[in-house]
């Protein structure tokens, strides 16, 4: 049997502060969303929603956000029941299903955007200067995709649409 390859000291310590770091920051995040009245999960879903301007295959938008069947169903399911999306059958593909995004949910995201831009702000990209910037990305892109997060693209998901959706796309996303 092979035996364990322990943490030295140095490993340890990194490990502990990323999960301080990580913890930290979804803390930030699940706080500021939940003033808006939404769950990291809600906002997981509309922002691809709000960035695309249309519908989106659900099996595309749970490859985008990296969730397998099961989770975008329930969330879906919970989020159609509060008014926030709509599903609908394809017209191009009878085994295809569509995700809407209603007016409530255009609201939450816009509502929720800035204030969600403005904490991943101050907790981290404020505490980073553009070397430590270009070694996270990828530091991060790294470790992904050796945990094998091969689903979620690596330029992220979209961006809620902050202007009143008019049926086009944005030429100039917000950045989150």
């Amino acid at each position: 049997m092979t035996q364990p390859r322990w943490l030295n000291p140095e490993e340890q310590r990194l490990w502990l502060a990323f999960l301080r770091m990580r913890r930290a920051i979804d803390a930030a995040i699940d706080g500021q969303l939940a003033e808006a009245g939404l769950s990291p999960a809600d906002y997981d879903v509309l922002a691809p929603l709000s960035q695309s301007g249309e519908a989106l295959r659900v099996r595309d938008l749970a490859a985008q956000i990296g969730w397998d069947r099961s989770r975008i169903a329930h969330q879906l399911r919970r989020m159609e029941q509060r008014g926030l999306v709509v599903r609908s059958g394809s017209t191009t593909d009878r085994r295809g299903t569509l995700v809407h995004l209603t007016d409530l949910g255009r609201t939450a995201i816009t509502t929720a955007a800035p204030g969600h831009v403005e904490t991943v702000r101050r907790v981290l990209f404020d505490q980073l200067d553009q070397h430590d910037l270009a070694r996270l990305t990828t530091i991060a892109e790294r470790v992904a995709d050796a945990a094998g997060l091969t689903g979620i693209s690596r330029t992220g998901g979209p961006a809620p649409r902050a202007a009143a959706h008019d049926g086009a796309k944005d030429s100039n996303p917000e950045p989150l």
